[in-house]
Formats: structure tokens, sequence, C-alpha cells
């Protein structure tokens, strides 16, 4: 709790600039399936570079979210797949699916 009665959480400030990232949320919820591939992932997410692709799961991987699986071949083969913490992730993404289908579908529910 902060000054003026706000509820003030590090905690979650920091989840929602992690997850809120531009191209995380998309990289995590493509490997919810299951394990894929960097030209798999980059397929898959319309409109996302492969630097930034990279970057992401840099990122992702740091957090502790997704690991590289590395298959040493030949020929050698790397994926990524979620951790525990990335798949606890898959209701979260979820809620805000949900919450995005019924009120950013249409341009008067931003009215609503």
């Amino acid at each position: 709790m902060v000054g003026g009665g706000l509820d003030y959480s590090a905690a979650f400030q920091r989840s929602i600039e992690l997850i809120g990232k531009r191209w995380t949320g998309a990289v995590v919820k493509a490997l919810l399936p299951g394990p894929a591939r960097f030209n798999q992932l980059l397929a898959g997410i319309p409109g996302i570079s492969d630097r930034v692709l990279t970057e992401r799961l840099r990122e992702l991987e740091t957090e502790g979210i997704m690991e590289r699986l590395v298959d040493p071949g030949p020929p050698v083969r790397v994926s990524y797949r979620l951790t525990s913490r990335g798949r606890a992730l898959e209701p979260v993404l979820a809620a805000v699916s949900d919450w995005a289908e019924g009120w950013l579908t249409t341009a008067t529910a931003a009215v609503g």
C-alpha cells in the first residue's frame, strides 16, 4: 500500500512489464501447445522479425520462462519450450485473450 490509499505491488508491475513487452505474449502463447523451432515461431507469429524473436527468446530464457533445447544431431536442431514457470502463464494469457475478445473486437466496445 502506498500513500493515497493506492495498492501498489512492485512484483505486479515487473510482471506486467515483462509479459506486456511487444511480442512476448505472442511468443509465450505460441509455445503453450509444446516445443517449437525458431523458424516455426517466426512463421507462426506474423509480423515479428528474426531479430526481435531472438531478443524475446533470450529474455524469456533469462527469466526462466522458456528453455532452449539443443539436439546435437546431426543435424543440430534447436527448439524452445516453456518451463513450469512459463506454463503457469497459460491462465493469465487466457484471461487476457477473453478480455480482448469481449472488449476489443468492435469499435463500439471501446467506448461502452
